[in-house]
């Protein structure tokens, strides 16, 4: 049996503000980083570690990632940070408050830009100093590979190709994997490993700091999931 921990990063300071994050690097609320502080709890109680580790380049998932490492006693475990699994790139919502848009544009809109499958939010000019691309932990891309806004399928096209070239190498090998990431980017993985319909997808939601235990088989089928 091979093992997988998915971790959505605690609380940030967004989340606490209802806020649209996407790649805008928010650090975690004190109560996020009590999330992750308790996750790191969970798993060590419950006689769970990990071998390596991967995350996105946003502080909130590094940060949730180096406090659950030190809970577990962990802080030597090799730690692989990639853009690839940063949160779905909500364009030109950024920054704005989720509340506020559904005023503005309707709530049936501000779901459809949050939800669904294939439906990109706005777009983020690339004059706009927002953008991504005057972001120096992005230099080493291509200014096409800088999405300007993503829908889930965007994201899960952004999540494969790591998963597929370097995540999966580890697993067949017997190591015990952890990432910790974001919302709709492990939206994304779960979709593609539950094979969960463009539809369902829809209203399924990851909640923050709370451990998803994958038991897969040996060609990395899904045996069993379930929350800590």
């Amino acid at each position: 049996m091979k093992q997988l921990i998915l971790l959505r990063h605690g609380q940030s300071l967004w989340n606490l503000e209802n806020k649209f994050t996407g790649w805008t690097d928010v650090d975690l609320s004190d109560h996020g980083k009590l999330e992750a502080r308790r996750a790191g709890q969970m798993l060590k109680a419950a006689g769970y570690s990990f071998d390596v580790a991967y995350t996105s380049v946003l502080k909130r998932a590094i940060r949730t990632l180096w406090i659950l490492m030190d809970e577990m006693d962990l802080m030597y475990i090799p730690v692989y940070p990639s853009w690839r699994l940063n949160e779905r790139h909500y364009g030109a919502l950024q920054g704005l408050n989720k509340q506020d848009m559904a005023k503005k544009y309707s709530p049936e809109q501000v779901l459809k830009w949050r939800r669904s499958y294939d439906i990109r939010p706005p777009d983020l000019t690339r004059s706009d100093r927002r953008h991504s691309k005057f972001d120096p932990r992005y230099a080493h891309l291509q200014e096409e590979e800088i999405p300007g806004a993503e829908s889930l399928k965007d994201t899960l096209h952004r999540v494969l190709p790591y998963w597929h070239e370097t995540i999966v190498p580890n697993l067949k090998a017997g190591k015990k994997v952890l990432i910790s990431a974001h919302g709709n980017s492990l939206r994304a993985l779960v979709k593609y490993l539950d094979n969960i319909s463009d539809d369902e997808v829809v209203g399924f939601n990851i909640p923050t700091g709370l451990p998803l235990i994958y038991e897969l088989t040996d060609d990395l089928k899904t045996k069993d999931h379930y929350y800590l």
